[in-house]
């Protein structure tokens, strides 16, 4: 279904609750992997797609359509699991490794993991990197998104989105050569 069609739909409140279910069919695999680059764990990564939806229900009747739906929402779920790392890291005070590394020895555990070694180092090499090149790296490299649809998501101009994958990719290569 078209977003456009879907935003009509919720237009009408009693189609409200028909158009947010085809919204979240339409878009829930791609934003959970989204997500799930992100924060690595499963549980996690549906926790935030849970709280990206509700923000998504409280927030589609001010949606103005400057961008597209896709890009909103994109943009909503980059900052919940944002929010949600931020969060973890703080109740992390007593460990004296950052995040990523939480995150890595996370991914070595992950049941849901199902890639080889070589797979599971590119995803170490990933996390390694700061947290802003680590989401440009995966939003362009496996999700292919292109540069200015990226920009409107991450609310970054296209030569810093471009200088950040160059240097991440340099960085992960870097890494899996030495490693």
């Amino acid at each position: 279904m078209e977003d456009k069609t879907i935003l009509e739909l919720y237009a009408d409140e009693k189609s409200r609750n028909t158009a947010l279910g085809y919204l979240i069919t339409k878009y829930q695999q791609r934003l959970y992997w989204h997500i799930r680059k992100i924060v690595i764990d499963h549980d996690d990564s549906d926790d935030v797609l849970q709280n990206t939806f509700i923000k998504v229900w409280k927030g589609l009747s001010g949606f103005k359509a400057e961008s597209q739906l896709y890009t909103w929402l994109y943009r909503i779920a980059t900052n919940e699991a944002l929010t949600l790392l931020r969060q973890k890291e703080k109740l992390q005070t007593s460990s004296i490794h950052p995040i990523e590394y939480t995150l890595s020895k996370n991914l070595e555990s992950d049941t849901y993991f199902s890639g080889d070694e070589i797979q599971l180092k590119l995803q170490q090499a990933i996390l390694s990197l700061p947290e802003k090149q680590r989401i440009v790296f995966n939003m362009r490299y496996y999700d292919e998104t292109p540069y200015e649809q990226m920009s409107e998501i991450l609310d970054t101009s296209v030569g810093a989105l471009k200088a950040s994958y160059h240097i991440a990719a340099k960085k992960i290569e870097e890494l899996l050569v030495n490693t």
